[in-house]
């Protein structure tokens, strides 16, 4: 089953900024495929659980927060930082 990965506007605002600033704009760039891949395929099993329906993965070196709306196959990343 595929899944429908959508970047709400913070993530998306938040990936931007990192990778105007970033000096490993490549490695930003490589990290964000591998996170979409990802939760494409299967978002239940990526990832740990965290607050409410909240789930975080790390896929350096980038961090991604994320809901699974099982029903309708999406997800939404909430937010993406740098691992520090």
């Amino acid at each position: 089953m595929k899944w429908t990965v959508l970047w709400k506007p913070d993530a998306e605002s938040d990936l931007a900024e990192l990778w105007v600033n970033a000096a490993d704009k490549a490695d930003l760039t490589a990290a964000t495929n591998r996170i979409d891949v990802l939760l494409r395929k299967d978002p239940l099993q990526t990832g740990e659980f965290r607050a409410d329906d909240d789930r975080v993965h790390f896929e350096p070196p980038l961090v991604v927060l994320f809901t699974i709306d099982a029903p309708d196959c999406k997800v939404f990343v909430e937010r993406v930082w740098r691992v520090s």
